[in-house]
């Protein structure tokens, strides 16, 4: 099976290259890729996707200290791709409300087999 895409009429060069996406956007989406070629950070990115949760409960989840939850998650807010919002001393995490984040969210799912729990 192929999955090339046909962008002109026959073998039209210059339409492919106009319609090549820059360095500039392509060295972002390989950040995107790089922080999420953690096996720890793709967790949490799931569990994200499926409810708020704090530091701690996400390092209890994942059998993880605290500063190394808190270290990956400061990279994946970084990104934009998980949100949060502080209550009194705790801070809660959740995946971002972007098409990104959501992209990211089906392509675990799709890829990996890692199907959201049904409640």
């Amino acid at each position: 099976m192929t999955y090339t895409h046909i962008l002109a009429h026959g073998n039209d060069s210059e339409a492919v290259k106009k319609a090549m996406p820059s360095v500039d956007d392509c060295a972002a989406v390989a950040e995107v890729f790089k922080l999420i070629s953690d096996g720890s950070r793709l967790r949490i990115l799931w569990l994200l996707c499926h409810r708020e949760v704090s530091v701690g409960d996400i390092a209890e989840m994942m059998d993880m200290s605290n500063p190394a939850v808190s270290h990956h998650l400061k990279l994946l807010k970084q990104s934009g791709l998980v949100d949060s919002r502080r209550e009194g001393k705790e801070v809660f995490y959740r995946l971002a409300d972007t098409e990104q984040a959501e992209l990211i969210h089906r392509a675990c799912e799709t890829m990996f087999h890692i199907t959201c729990p049904t409640e």
